[in-house]
Formats: C-alpha cells, sequence, structure tokens
C-alpha cells in the first residue's frame, strides 16, 4: 500500500440548469468541460460569455481605483514642467514589468524619466530611505513606485519633507496606516471603488498608463501578461483579460528584449503560453533579483538594440543557469539535515545564498508535506536570515506572530513568510512551532489537498477532449489546470528518464486503451510502479512528436491501494533504499542478525503471539524480511496478521542451503572415512583445511558434521571431533538435521527463487504455494 501525498478531493457533480445545458449544446461545449466550468462559477451565459470570449470592454475604468485622477494629473504637471521624474521598483518579474510599463508610459507623452530597482541584499524591500535621499541630490522631483511603497512610510516621509512627491502604486495588503505621499494608487484602497481588488503590480501600473495615455495601451499587454502570472495572482475577472490578450500580444509583438529572451529559454513564441511564462519566463527574470541587480530586465524590456538585446538575454540565461545550480546545491545539503519524524522542519547554515531560500524551503514542504523554513547564517555566526514555506493546515504568518519579538524582522501571510532573526532565537522558533501545532491540534500528516475535478476512463482521455480544455485557459491562481484521477489502472513500461535518472516515464493501462504518463521527480519511485494496480492524478497535455501528437498525464500524484512487495534479493537489489519510519526488521534464525546493518527495530520471530505482545505499543508500516524462516507459513501469517501495508524481502540466508544442496553420497562418504583414519580433528582450526581437502563447500561441510553428530557417528566436544568406534547404523534421513534441511531447501527455492509477482499472489492467498 502506498497512501497518496495529498489528500484527493474531489467535487459534488453539478446540478446544471436546463439553461445553462442548452448553452453548452448551442456552443458544442461538452458537459464534463461544463462541468469544469461550472465548479468554476461560470452558470450563466452572461458569465460563460465573458469566461471564453474576454475583450476589452471588460477592463474597469482606471479612474475608479483612488487617488487615479490625482496622480495622473500630478504626473502630467511635472511633464508640462520638465520635471524628472524616478519610477522606483521591485526586484522579481512583476517589479521588472511593472517599472518598465510605467517608464515607458510616462516617455509616451514626453516625460523625463529613469528607473531604480533596489537590490534585495543591499536596500531591502520597498523604499529605502537611503536611496530616496541619494536620488533627491541629484535633482530627482518626482517619484512613482510600482509594485511596492504602501510599507515605505520612513522613506516617503522624507521625500514630502524635501518638497518631492511620492505617488505609490502597489498591490500589497494595506497596513492600517498608509504612508503620507502625494497619492497612493491601490485597487484594494478603502476610499476607491475599483471593482477588482487582485490586480498585481505590472496591472496597477497599467491601469495608470491607461489613464495617463488616455486609451488601452494595448502595446504594454506583453507586459502585463508575464507579470500578472509570475506573480501568482488570482486569474479571474480582469486579470484573465489581461492575461489572454497579452499573450496574444507576446505572440504578434515585437519587442526585440522579450523576443531575445524567449528564444534563448528554447520556446516557440507563436505558441507561448501561460505555463511557459509561469516555469520559464518568469523564473528568469526573477533569477536577476534572486542573485543580484534586476535592473538588466528593464534595460531588456526597453532596448531597440537587437545585439544588446541578445546579449543581456544570454547574461540572463547564465543567471538562471546559476540560480538553479545554487538551488540544487542547498536542496540537496538541506535535505541531508531533515528530522524525518519532526512536525516541522526549521533547517539553517552558513554559506546558503538568502535569494533562493524560499524556492528550497518550497521543495522540501512539498517533498514532506511538513511547514520548512531555511535560513542562512552570516559570516559572524549571530544573525539567520531566510524563507519559510507552509501547508495548509498552519498559518505559518499567524504561528510566528505570536513569537514577533523573537525577530529582528519578520513579515508574510498564510503560506510564506520571510524572517531575520538571531541564530540563538532558532532554536526557540522550532520549539514555539511545535508547541503551536499540538496546542492547536493541528493535524500535519494528512497531506495538502489535491483537488480531483474529475475520474476519467483511460479511452475518454481524447486529442479532441484535451483540446477543448483550452477553452478554460490561462490556468493559474483561482483558475487551476484541471486534475483528473485514473482508478485501479495497470502501470506497465515503467522506465526512469533524466540525465540524473530522476523522472519516470510509464503507461497506464485498463485493458482496454493505454495512456502515456511523465511523473517529474519521481525517478526513486520506479519500484513503487509494478504489476500492481494504482490510482494515479494529474494534469492532462498533448505529446507531438514528428508530427504525431498523443494524450500523456502529468502526474501530480498516485497511491496503491493493495500491499505491497518488494524484492531485496541479491545484492544489486539491497542497494534500494528502504524507509526507516514505521519499520521494523524481522529475522528468524540468530545468526542473521549480523547479515545486515539497522538503524531501527529489529525483532527475531519465534511465533506471531510473542511478536504482537512485543510490538504491541509500536506502529508498524513496514516489514523487512531479513532471512528466510524454518517454516513458509510462518512469514505468511506474520505478513497478513500485522496487517502492514509494505513487506521488503531480503532473503538472506546464512548457510545458504538451497546453494549448496544436502551434500551427495559420495561426499558424505568421502568425510566418514576421512574422520575414520582420525583419532580427533580440532575443527574450530581445521575446518578450512578440510573443506579444500575433501572439496566440499565449508557451509555444507558443517551441515554434513552436524548431520553426523545428530546420527551419534562423531562426538564433538570443545571444538574437537571425534568418531565413534562402533556405532549404531542410521540412514542419513532419520536425522532431524538433516530432515530440516530438506524443509529448508524447499523454502529456500520458494522464497529467493520464485517471481516477485508468484510470491505476492501466494501472500494474498490469490493462489496455494
Amino acid at each position: 500500500m502506498k497512501k497518496s501525498k495529498y489528500i484527493w478531493k474531489y467535487p459534488d457533480d453539478p446540478a446544471f440548469s436546463d439553461t445553462f445545458s442548452g448553452l453548452l449544446k448551442e456552443k458544442n461545449i461538452s458537459p464534463l468541460i461544463g462541468k469544469l466550468l461550472w465548479h468554476r462559477g461560470i452558470q450563466t451565459e452572461e458569465q460563460l460569455t465573458a469566461f471564453l470570449h474576454p475583450d476589452l470592454e471588460a477592463l474597469h475604468d482606471p479612474y475608479l481605483i483612488h487617488d487615479m485622477d490625482k496622480a495622473v494629473g500630478r504626473i502630467q504637471q511635472a511633464i508640462e514642467q520638465g520635471e524628472r521624474i524616478l519610477v522606483y521598483g521591485d526586484y522579481d518579474a512583476d517589479g521588472i514589468t511593472s517599472t518598465t510599463v510605467m517608464k515607458e508610459a510616462i516617455e509616451l507623452v514626453g516625460g523625463e524619466v529613469d528607473y531604480f530597482l533596489p537590490n534585495r541584499f543591499i536596500h531591502g524591500y520597498g523604499p529605502n530611505l537611503s536611496v530616496f535621499q541619494e536620488k533627491i541630490e541629484e535633482g530627482i522631483q518626482l517619484i512613482v513606485t510600482v509594485d511596492n511603497g504602501v510599507a515605505g512610510h520612513e522613506a516617503v516621509a522624507y521625500a514630502q519633507e524635501q518638497g518631492v512627491d511620492v505617488i505609490i502604486t502597489d498591490h500589497h495588503e494595506l497596513p492600517e496606516v498608509l504612508p503620507t505621499a502625494f497619492a497612493v494608487i491601490h485597487p484594494k484602497h478603502p476610499e476607491g471603488m475599483y471593482p477588482f481588488p487582485d490586480l498585481a503590480g505590472v496591472g496597477v501600473a497599467f491601469k495608470v498608463a491607461a489613464a495617463l495615455l488616455g486609451e488601452t495601451p494595448m502595446e504594454f499587454l506583453d507586459l502585463v501578461a508575464i507579470g500578472t502570472i509570475a506573480d501568482l495572482v488570482s486569474l479571474t475577472g480582469e486579470n484573465r483579460v489581461l492575461v489572454q490578450l497579452g499573450l496574444k500580444i507576446i505572440q504578434t509583438g515585437d519587442r526585440l528584449g522579450l523576443d531575445a529572451l524567449i528564444h534563448s529559454a528554447g520556446l516557440k513564441k507563436d505558441e507561448l503560453s501561460e505555463e511557459n511564462i509561469g516555469f520559464a519566463i518568469g523564473p528568469r527574470l526573477n533569477a536577476l533579483g534572486r542573485l543580484g541587480e534586476a535592473g538588466p530586465g528593464v534595460a531588456l524590456m526597453t532596448t531597440f538594440d537587437e545585439d544588446e538585446a541578445l546579449e543581456i538575454a544570454a547574461f540572463i540565461e547564465e543567471k538562471n543557469t546559476e540560480r538553479k545550480q545554487i538551488v540544487d546545491t542547498i536542496t540537496t545539503e538541506a535535505f541531508e539535515q531533515l528530522v524525518p519524524d519532526a512536525p516541522v522542519h526549521i533547517l539553517a547554515q552558513k554559506g546558503w545564498h538568502e535569494g533562493v531560500l524560499g524556492i528550497v524551503a518550497g521543495r522540501i514542504m512539498q517533498d514532506t508535506g511538513k511547514p520548512a523554513i531555511v535560513l542562512t547564517i552570516n559570516e559572524a555566526g549571530d544573525t539567520a536570515k531566510g524563507s519559510g514555506r507552509s501547508v495548509s493546515a498552519l498559518n505559518l504568518y499567524d504561528a510566528l506572530n505570536e513569537v514577533r519579538e523573537l525577530f529582528t524582522h519578520f513579515g508574510g501571510h498564510h503560506m510564506a513568510a520571510g524572517m531575520t532573526l538571531p541564530v540563538d532565537n532558532v532554536e526557540k522558533i522550532r520549539e514555539h512551532l511545535i508547541a503551536y501545532i499540538e496546542r492547536n491540534q493541528l493535524d500535519l500528516s494528512q497531506g495538502q489537498e489535491l483537488v480531483i475535478d474529475e475520474v476519467l476512463s483511460i479511452e475518454a482521455t481524447t486529442i479532441s477532449f484535451i483540446d477543448q480544455l483550452k477553452l478554460l485557459a490561462p490556468f493559474g491562481t483561482d483558475n487551476p489546470m484541471p486534475n483528473f484521477a485514473y482508478k485501479q489502472v495497470q502501470p506497465v513500461q515503467v522506465r526512469q528518464i533524466g540525465a540524473a535518472q530522476n523522472h519516470l516515464k510509464l503507461q497506464i493501462t485498463d485493458g482496454s486503451a493505454n495512456l502515456d504518463v511523465i511523473a517529474f521527480q519521481m525517478g526513486k519511485e520506479a519500484k513503487e510502479f509494478s504489476d500492481i494496480p494504482c490510482n494515479i492524478a494529474g494534469k492532462l497535455s498533448i505529446n507531438e512528436w514528428n508530427g504525431n501528437k498523443k494524450p500523456q498525464l502529468m502526474a501530480e500524484d498516485y497511491s496503491i491501494e493493495e500491499l505491497q512487495l518488494f524484492d531485496l534479493r541479491g545484492k544489486t537489489n539491497q542497494q534500494q533504499e528502504i524507509p526507516l519510519e514505521h519499520t521494523i526488521f524481522v529475522y528468524f534464525q540468530k545468526e542473521s542478525l549480523k547479515l545486515v546493518e539497522t538503524k531501527t527495530t529489529a525483532i527475531q520471530f519465534t511465533s506471531t503471539e510473542e511478536f504482537f505482545a512485543e510490538t504491541k505499543e509500536l506502529t508498524i508500516d513496514q516489514l523487512v524480511i531479513v532471512d528466510c524462516p524454518s517454516e513458509i507459513e510462518d512469514m505468511r501469517e506474520l505478513i497478513t496478521q500485522s496487517e502492514v501495508s509494505r513487506v521488503y524481502i531480503m532473503g538472506l540466508s546464512s548457510d545458504e542451503a538451497y546453494l549448496n544442496g544436502m551434500g551427495t553420497r559420495e561426499q558424505f562418504s568421502k568425510l566418514y572415512a576421512l574422520i575414520r583414519k582420525q583419532e580427533s580433528i580440532d575443527i574450530r582450526y581445521k575446518l578450512k583445511a578440510v573443506a579444500q581437502f575433501l572439496n566440499i563447500q565449508e557451509k555444507l561441510l558443517i551441515f554434513m558434521i552436524q548431520v553426523f553428530f545428530d546420527l551419534g557417528f562423531v562426538t564433538i566436544e570443545d571444538g574437537v571431533l571425534r568418531n565413534v568406534a562402533e556405532p549404531e547404523n542410521h540412514p542419513l534421513t532419520e536425522s532431524d538435521v538433516y530432515k530440516k534441511r530438506l524443509k529448508k531447501i524447499k523454502v529456500e527455492e520458494f522464497l529467493l527463487y520464485s517471481d516477485r509477482k508468484k510470491l505476492l499472489q501466494w501472500l494474498l492467498n490469490e493462489e496455494e504455494k
């Protein structure tokens, strides 16, 4: 049995109105696509039309945003009076695109404008007092922030005191008290009337640009799409319109820098999707700010020089490669520090690059299902700084906010947090979070939810169905790409792929049809997909190769409901990693324990009664069968009664009975003849020499001597073997040792040389041995 990583959540079947059913038929939309639309709140003709065919008419009046008229008037005044204007941005993809939109919009109406993007390691996030002082001394007369500002009280107050107006355009959570800026442009401003609160920073900048230019500036929609997707804001309502129209502008536009970046990422401009932006374009722009200066991102987006565009795009590609290498290195080091049973992972180390710690924390959280905080320690060893990522069950911001006094700096929300704190307080944070989880009785073992939009049959997974799913795009926050589940399907042709063999490629079949599956980062789990049916869920795509198109499932999660049997027989298979949590190593022969190294509980099996008495206080999910039992039914009884979900068969044999056999009549005769000729043999020291002389394998020789001793042909005292002068005559088959060996050989033959499928069927009583 293999539990799913996530909790699979299935939506209720909707009760379509007759009107909506009629709409679906009229527009030739399948009922299944209709179900997905219904669950996304698209339930009327007006909503359906707006969703499927977004256009400029759906965009809201920018002047509904608080202070918009005031801000536009001040910018126009600055342009008329020849004032120097500074656009103060942010170091992520949203900040880069916001800065570009605002800069180009002001330049279009004749303004003299410069821009500044802070360095996260030097200036931090938001308005920086020293930068404002420096820019004002250089002659800046108006500052317009984009994608930041509502938390910049000190810097904004300074500028206003110096007679330099500050216009804030932002979309982040509003504090109780706003800075004393000339104007605050924010879609959630309590005194505004803007109907859509979820614009990204670039969306707010676009609204200012539209108001300033007196029309919708279509040429900026490519930037709006990139910033909106990269910032993970809701892809519903107005954002859906902006992104869908923006994608068309990207595919047909002529922004040199963006074209160069698309090409360097190995993408096709005319096929660019929101997925490409989210996983390729956005991360490349973000890499600049994560590792240093984000300014080249704006230079790239605004250049009219093709050579410069190619040069900057190549530089960004280098930075992104560097970023990925740093993330991989830190992730590897962080995973080595994990304590599997810990309810929350808090990891700190010198030398970790602070710009990527949020990514690393996210990877740990996704892999373990536990909240993770990853911190870098400064050279002095007294300060830790980093990021945390949480699961839905734990509000990380609320939990840490209870001990805000332990931090030098702290901020965040339900699922993520950034922090700086004294190193001495790291352990206190760990203790507090563990206590918080216990006090609030939070169950973090359940994992995060994975919404399953529908259980599909493989036969229903067609190219035409996947094409219809595109009606729901662009996908993103609040409009996710659908997940589909396939129940009790058989995995076949499982193989590891990728340079590091860290991905899986397989097919699933229900007996009538097959479906290709790609499972990223599941390479280590190849042995989980054997000849047992599984449940598997993920997102659908079309794999196109040499003009051929095939449906394909991008797996997100899977589960197996039946008992799993893992084959660790043979040296190669024994290199397989065994999860040690809730695992017991079982051995039937005392001498077998020395054959393995175990970091968990090991118990010698004598009877099921004694085994369960010894383990009644333990949680057991897995058994590792170290050796071979004397009675094969002992093993089946142990496994079936323990109700474990996973069994690993090592099947080691200290005397290798099956391999060495019973010994031939000739071999027994040679041994007996040798014994009769010797007065005594000290088998403690002479065993190897005797084995070589008789050409009998040493372990087999020991067994043969035991048979002679059992039948009274020899005596053994203090390791010295002597023959009995006139022993009673007995056939070898009368020896209990001989009989046990016969039985052991039969057990080893079945346990060690039956294929895995036959063993599993026998364990499940599906066929008798």
